[in-house]
């Protein structure tokens, strides 16, 4: 099992198993399967009779990780569903053996796994490759295309919004300029370049590359990965039973301000945002009561030793709460 699930070392793995609160007989939804690495250890502990839901956007995913999944399943049944999370709702109903089912726990470990980041998808700059970035290759417009269409006033909005990037408009002014000279940006190695040349050496960051902002901004955008995490956190709630677990496991800070503040809004500690579509989770009425419990006031951290270990575990935050 240990070689097969190295496809993704899971991040933070000892403290979601716990929180999760496992055990014999129970149905758990992973909403981000990836390499299984998650999954693969929740298999044990909801043995016998329990049931797996293992969905991923990535069909890659389901084909790497499911075969192996299914035979170290025991007596636990595994589902598994190729879906984003904005159509979770209705792909779970789909199937007869789940369109009822509640969960007593959910899983979401979000961004990209470390199989997608070792693809040719231009998901790291690490090597010189296509710029595609999507989680779904089946579907959708690639990050080529985003920077080969959009207008510079996007380009540059898009790294702000989603990067944090201080020399957006520098960057998104570089990127037109070099469409406009028939230099269309296409590979990995060709956006890196267009970001070094915008900012200032004495800017450059430095622990990190100084495009790594962009690139996520970029695949951020391609996947609509925060409005598919607030979907799917709506979704999730909705199914989980009373006393069920729900535990995110973030890596920006965009991604950790959306869970902690829709689990801040729906535990009644603070107001819902105005017109947010966090606030159907509720039945309609003009004070709703609290349907979840915090069980992390403040996000857990990886540990040194673990980010020592996989230093993608360096910006991993985990949030858990329960259901009332």
């Amino acid at each position: 099992m240990s070689s097969k699930s190295s496809y993704h070392e899971p991040v933070l793995l000892q403290e979601s198993l716990e929180l999760l609160n496992l055990s014999a007989g129970k149905t758990i939804l992973d909403c981000t399967l990836g390499g299984g690495g998650h999954s693969s250890h929740i298999l044990p502990l909801i043995n016998p009779d329990g049931m797996l839901i293992a969905l991923d956007r990535d069909r890659d995913a389901l084909e790497t990780a499911g075969p192996w999944l299914f035979e170290a399943a025991g007596t636990v049944s595994v589902v598994l569903i190729h879906s984003l999370f904005s159509r979770m709702e209705s792909a779970l109903a789909e199937r007869a053996d789940i369109a009822n089912a509640g969960l007593d726990g959910v899983l979401f470990d979000l961004g990209v796994s470390s199989h997608q980041l070792d693809t040719d998808r231009g998901f790291s700059f690490r090597r010189d490759e296509r710029i595609d970035m999507r989680m779904d290759t089946s579907t959708g417009r690639t990050a080529a295309d985003l920077l080969a269409e959009e207008t510079e006033e996007e380009i540059a909005r898009i790294l702000w919004e989603f990067g944090e990037e201080r020399f957006s408009r520098r960057i998104a002014r570089t990127i037109v300029q070099m469409r406009q000279s028939k230099d269309a940006i296409t590979t990995t190695a060709q956006l890196a370049r267009a970001v070094e040349i915008s900012i200032p050496k004495s800017a450059w960051p430095r622990d990190i590359h100084p495009a790594t902002k962009t690139m996520m901004a970029i695949r951020i955008a391609i996947n609509s990965e925060l409005d598919e995490l607030t979907t799917g956190l709506k979704s999730a709630v909705h199914r989980l039973k009373p006393g069920g677990r729900i535990v995110v496991i973030s890596f920006h800070s965009l991604e950790d301000r959306i869970v902690k503040q829709a689990f801040t809004a729906w535990a009644g500690l603070t107001p819902l945002p105005q017109a947010s579509s966090m606030a159907s989770v509720f039945a309609a009425q003009s004070r709703p009561e609290p349907i979840l419990k915090l069980i992390t006031r403040k996000p857990i951290v990886s540990s040194d030793t673990e980010t020592t270990r996989n230093p993608r575990a360096r910006s991993a935050r985990l949030r858990a709460a329960e259901k009332l």
